[in-house]
């Protein structure tokens, strides 16, 4: 294990309890989290993006914050659903934020999750093509995406333009190098990670998988990281790759520890029905240190990937998750490999 963040879903709601009961909550305490992270040692922080929810929506102001309060932390998104993005206007969206955080963007993209309302991408102005899905067009928008970051110009300039343009094609501004090798996408079964290789993006690995092999979700994902690599190893791309797992893990040291997370009987797998498939959701990990050490060694997953994002509940504030995540990094996580 090379690299460990969390990953927020920015609830909130005006709660018993609730740290963050307003959407200016949620996203002041977002960039405050980032920053108290990067202080811990953390490697990351990441957001996910749910739309008609009271969750993070819009990432990139967001980003762009935690960017200029932060110096080394990587910051990005697990994930952005691109059935409703404008891929252009994420091209631009997506420039600024990484240029603002000097580089540090890791984008995760993907087809998305059930949503709020029905076909929620058509009040952003979305369809599909008729003989398409939704999944189709996700892709779609981000071939284009992909394409566009590379920097390469594609657009006709106007002869009598505003400004002087340079010669040649236009490209989307601003843009931002190295952006494209930094682009993730959340892949849920064995065949997407295949399809995620072979367009050099680094690989994801989505918190369910739709498909149910009859086998622990750790086993089921390293195999599906291990067809990634070996995908990636058959396109021939130059780089190295990189893949995440996420995981909710609480190390149990205080009576507080406890009383949120002990007992919680989720434990084992959980095997449910999602869009008229059968999907397996991973476990949770909830116990004293030396027991989560034993229990997140045999996690086959965590070891075959270099980046563990560390789910959050953003609703019980900064100050609790900042603990969290410190007990994580100072007693659990070097036990694995990390640093």
């Amino acid at each position: 294990m090379k690299k460990i963040g969390f990953l927020s879903f920015g609830h909130w709601a005006a709660a018993p309890g609730s740290q963050a009961r307003t959407a200016a909550d949620s996203l002041l305490q977002s960039v405050d989290l980032a920053v108290a992270a990067e202080e811990l040692g953390a490697d990351g922080a990441y957001f996910r993006v749910h739309h008609f929810a009271s969750q993070l929506a819009s990432p990139f102001p967001l980003l762009a914050a935690i960017g200029a309060k932060t110096d080394r932390i990587e910051i990005g998104t697990g994930v952005i659903d691109m059935r409703y993005e404008n891929p252009l206007y994420m091209a631009e969206d997506a420039g600024a934020a990484d240029l603002l955080s000097e580089g540090k963007l890791q984008l995760g993209i993907s087809r998305g999750s059930p949503e709020q309302v029905i076909e929620g991408y058509k009040y952003f102005g979305y369809v599909p093509q008729e003989g398409q899905t939704d999944a189709d067009m996700a892709r779609d928008h981000t071939a284009v995406f992909l394409q566009v970051i590379e920097g390469k110009g594609f657009a006709q300039p106007n002869p009598t333009p505003m400004f002087p343009n340079p010669p040649g094609l236009l490209r989307i501004e601003p843009h931002s190098p190295g952006l494209r090798d930094r682009i993730w996408w959340g892949a849920g079964t064995r065949a997407t990670a295949e399809w995620t290789a072979a367009q050099g993006m680094n690989l994801m690995s989505s918190t369910l998988l739709t498909e149910e092999a009859g086998i622990p979700f750790h086993e089921l994902q390293a195999e599906q990281i291990r067809r990634f690599r070996k995908a990636w190893d058959e396109a021939g791309h130059q780089r190295e790759p990189r893949v995440s797992v996420s995981r909710s893990i609480f190390a149990l040291t205080t009576d507080m520890d406890r009383a949120y997370f002990g007992g919680r009987g989720d434990d084992q797998d959980q095997v449910g029905h999602l869009e008229g498939g059968l999907a397996r959701f991973g476990r949770s990990y909830a116990a004293e240190p030396d027991k989560l050490i034993e229990e997140l060694r045999t996690d086959s997953a965590i070891e075959e990937a270099d980046t563990l994002l560390l789910t959050l509940p953003s609703q019980l504030g900064v100050d609790y998750n900042a603990h969290v995540m410190e007990t994580i990094l100072t007693e659990v996580a070097p036990a694995l490999g990390w640093r």
